[in-house]
């Protein structure tokens, strides 16, 4: 205990307590490294869960030992991030999540001994429903999906029958298209024999009609099909310019405005037309005949039994005899049939207005002057916006170009190039990287100048009381105190020593000790350098020695 008391004395309270301090920071930083070490990186396994799926899934980790965090209401759940892939081809295998929605697994789950029909319809079509459901939420759009499909059945000895139909319900990111909500119709009424897409309707979670799902919705489809076609011949007219413009006058420094008129009436045309001049004989047909006819005496013919006829006539009789010859020629006249088919779509109409600016000069003082571009080069800009385009003078296309000063000058750099071009532009990895590089140079800087440098000057600056006990230990002298409490240096013969000879041998011990002391304080800082110059020279070493350290203390 005298020892320690002594050695406390030497050191001092104020520097006992800012060793203290340092080495419970230095213990609470290798905590936090190995805490840091042994947390694994957590990220979303699955988000948007309902509870039902959030229950499962978190029995199922819990059974598998696997650490997991909840965000938000219990919709997100985080895992290590190593384990991800695992982890979700195992829930997979187990049907999760199911979204709260029952596929055809449930003729897995239930017997089909002793079921009626009446249940087997039941769960076939909500089996239907099911898979109905998360075939349309895996879609990029869509959040979640209900579906209610009407299935009729035929009664017998009845000729009607009822078609069915689907009501749907979704969750959705944003807005959907027409085409979007189109494909959702024909992706339903093509998993179900019978249904129609018009007699799919469907509803967003906020309550807006997006499909009626009656017959009488085909106009309003082919009318939102028609703008959206003729949006799409727009836009892309317009980026095919611009890219081209881009190229020539700079990006940004042209805007391309396409109006385009599309005739959507389908028409059917047949047209017959007969050459006359182009005749050609078919066919030939030629008949010849030759008659002979006489009367006898006493024969009784039509020219005897008319008045006045001669019965001489009648006595003596009568020949007569002759030839006829027919020929019957067939044409054919050359005839020439045309059917033309119209298809809806075909473009009636084009315009196109381009508006082009000018180019800057710089004037070498950082000042740019703003100049029109020539007769040529807007001339040489229209002839290529019209081959472009596919310009055709008789269907009436209009194609402009102007030049004119843009209201915001365009960047005159290239991107990225300019002083100030993605300087704030940091990623979250960028973030963490550099939250660890500042914590990493503070912990740098504590222990240079807690640690170190109270060392340093310790050694380097000796206290001048701490200085007895080593002259009486260096001359065999002792101390002892007289009757009124004064310390008295001792000799080797046991007499008090003068205040000189004290003073003396005191100078002396003072000198031999701080020249030990330099001594090992220019070995201590050596040793440091060398370490320093070691680390330097081969960091990953050096990294793996203190990894090594890290596990050992875990």
């Amino acid at each position: 205990m005298d020892s320690l008391q002594t050695l406390i004395n030497r050191i001092g309270m104020a520097r006992l307590a800012a060793m203290a301090v340092v080495a419970v920071l230095i213990m609470g930083f290798f905590a936090f490294l190995v805490a840091r070490a042994q947390t694994p990186n957590m990220s979303p396994l699955y988000s948007g869960l309902s509870l039902e799926d959030s229950s499962a899934i978190i029995s199922e980790l819990e059974s598998a030992n696997v650490p997991f965090q909840l965000r938000g209401d219990g919709d997100t759940i985080l895992v290590p991030r190593d384990q991800i892939t695992t982890l979700r081809m195992n829930l997979a295998g187990e049907g999760l999540p199911t979204r709260g929605q029952v596929g055809y697994e449930i003729f897995d789950q239930q017997s089909t001994l002793g079921a009626t029909s009446f249940v087997q319809n039941i769960n076939n079509v909500r089996a239907l429903e099911g898979e109905l459901a998360r075939t349309i939420s895996s879609l990029a759009r869509i959040k979640g999906a209900r579906v209610h499909l009407v299935l009729p059945e035929r009664e017998l000895f009845r000729r009607e029958r009822k078609d069915p139909s689907a009501s749907i319900v979704l969750s959705v990111r944003g807005a959907l298209s027409n085409g979007e909500i189109r494909a959702i119709q024909h992706l339903v009424a093509s998993a179900i024999e019978g249904l129609s897409p018009q007699r799919v309707s469907i509803v967003d979670d906020a309550g807006n009609l997006l499909a009626s799902g009656t017959e009488a919705e085909g106009v309003g489809a082919m009318a939102g099909q028609t703008e959206e076609r003729i949006l799409s011949y727009e836009n892309r007219l317009r980026t095919r310019v611009e890219d081209m413009l881009a190229n020539v006058v700079g990006a940004g420094r042209a805007r391309v405005e396409v109006a385009a008129e599309l005739d959507f009436n389908r028409s059917t045309v047949t047209n017959e037309t007969f050459d006359p001049e182009g005749q050609v004989v078919r066919s030939t047909q030629t008949r010849e005949a030759q008659n002979q006819s006489g009367a006898a005496a006493g024969q009784v013919t039509v020219a005897n039994e008319l008045p006045g006829a001669s019965g001489d006539g009648a006595a003596n009789g009568s020949n007569e005899q002759g030839n006829s010859a027919e020929e019957v020629v067939n044409y054919e006249i050359s005839k020439k049939t045309e059917t033309a088919v119209t298809e809806a779509g075909a473009l009636k109409r084009l315009s196109v207005a381009v508006v082009v600016d000018g180019t800057y000069t710089d004037d070498g003082a950082g000042n740019f002057t703003y100049a029109p571009r020539s007769a040529d080069e807007i001339s040489q800009i229209l002839t290529l916006v019209r081959s472009a385009v596919g310009y055709s003078a008789e269907r009436g296309d209009s194609v402009d170009v102007v030049n004119m000063q843009f209201a915001e000058r365009p960047e005159l750099t290239p991107a990225g190039t300019g002083a100030d071009a993605g300087l704030l532009d940091f990623t979250r990895d960028d973030l963490m990287n550099g939250a660890e590089m500042a914590v990493t140079l503070l912990i740098a800087l504590a222990l240079l100048f807690f640690v170190l440098r109270p060392l340093l000057k310790k050694v380097m600056s000796p206290e001048a009381e701490t200085l007895a006990l080593p002259a009486t230990v260096e001359f065999g002298s002792s101390q002892t105190l007289d009757a009124e409490g004064n310390v008295v240096m001792m000799g080797n013969d046991g007499q008090p020593m003068t205040p000189e000879a004290a003073a003396q041998a005191a100078a002396i011990a003072q000198s031999n000790w701080v020249e030990d002391a330099k001594a090992l304080g220019e070995q201590q800082l050596q040793q440091l350098k060398s370490v320093g110059t070691l680390v330097e020279e081969n960091p990953k070493q050096a990294a793996l020695i203190v990894r090594g350290w890290l596990t050992n203390a875990a």
